[in-house]
C-alpha cells in the first residue's frame, strides 16, 4: 500500500535524510586507499548515533551492518569487512538513518584515487540518469516516467540497466511501496500525488545488465564483472514538483 506522508511526516524524513547527508560528507576524506571496509562502517554508525539517529540497514533482513558498502563489479548490498580499498576502486556506499522513526536512505558511488576513464563515465552518467530520473517527479505523473527517462538516459549513453533492483517508497519503513524501476514505459504504475515519497537509485553497470547473488545470499555482482554503480535520493512530491531530502 502506497501512504500519503503529511507536513510532519514529510519534515521528520527530511531530518533523517539530511543525517543520512551529513554522513556521506562525514565519510568523504576517508575513502581512500588502505582503509578498510569495516573501518568505514564503523565510523559512519558512531556518526549516525551522535545525531540522534540509528542505522537504518543493521539488521534489516539480516544485513549485519550499518553501510552497504560495494566495489567494482559489486552493485548493491556488500558486506563490510577487512578488505582495505585500493587506488583505482570505485566503492558504492549506501546509508540508511532512521530518526525519530522516520527512514533517509541515499547511495553514492566514489573514486578511490585516480579510477580508469571507463569507470569515471560510468559514474558521471549514473549520476546524471538519477537527475533524469527526478525530473519526472512531479503530480499527475507516473512511476514509469521516472523508469523510462533512466533507462532511455542509460541506453544513450551504452549502460547496462540492472532490471532485478529497484527503487522503492520510503516512511517509517525503509523499504514502501511502491517499486521504482530504472526501466520501463512512460505512463504506466502508480500516478505521483503530493505526499508520496520514493527513492530513485539507478544502478548501471559498463558492461552486461544481469546480475548474480552472492553467496551471502545479499551482495548482488555483475554476471560479466563488468564495474557497476549506484546513486540514490530520496525524494518527495510536492504540489509543485518535488522536494530532494537527502541533499543539504
Amino acid at each position: 500500500m502506497i501512504t500519503i506522508k503529511s507536513k510532519r511526516e514529510i519534515e521528520l524524513l527530511k531530518e533523517a535524510g539530511h543525517i543520512v547527508f551529513l554522513t556521506h560528507q562525514y565519510l568523504k576524506p576517508f575513502i581512500k586507499a588502505g582503509i578498510t571496509t569495516k573501518e568505514l562502517d564503523k565510523l559512519a554508525e558512531d556518526f549516525i548515533i551522535s545525531h540522534d539517529a540509528t542505522p537504518s540497514f543493521k539488521g534489516y533482513e539480516g544485513f549485519p551492518s550499518t553501510l552497504c558498502i560495494s566495489i567494482n563489479e559489486e552493485i548493491v548490498h556488500g558486506f563490510p569487512s577487512n578488505r582495505k580499498l585500493k587506488n583505482g576502486d570505485v566503492v558504492s556506499i549506501d546509508i540508511g538513518a532512521c530518526y525519530k522513526g522516520y527512514h533517509g536512505d541515499s547511495a553514492w558511488t566514489y573514486a578511490v584515487g585516480k579510477v580508469d576513464p571507463d569507470k569515471a563515465y560510468l559514474m558521471e552518467h549514473t549520476e546524471k540518469a538519477l537527475y533524469e530520473g527526478i525530473k519526472q517527479v512531479k503530480p499527475g505523473n507516473h512511476i514509469g516516467d521516472i523508469a523510462h527517462a533512466i533507462e532511455e538516459y542509460a541506453k544513450l549513453h551504452h549502460l547496462g540497466v540492472v532490471k532485478e533492483l529497484v527503487g522503492h517508497g520510503v516512511g517509517t519503513s525503509v523499504h514502501e511501496d511502491p517499486e521504482v524501476p530504472n526501466y520501463g514505459e512512460k505512463g504506466t504504475g502508480p500516478r505521483l500525488r503530493p505526499g508520496m515519497v520514493i527513492a530513485i537509485e539507478p544502478m548501471l553497470t559498463l558492461g552486461s545488465p544481469e546480475v548474480y547473488v552472492a553467496d551471502n545470499d545479499l551482495t548482488v555482482i555483475s554476471e560479466d564483472g563488468s564495474c557497476a554503480a549506484h546513486y540514490e535520493h530520496t525524494v518527495a512530491v510536492t504540489e509543485d514538483g518535488v522536494l530532494i531530502l537527502t541533499g543539504e
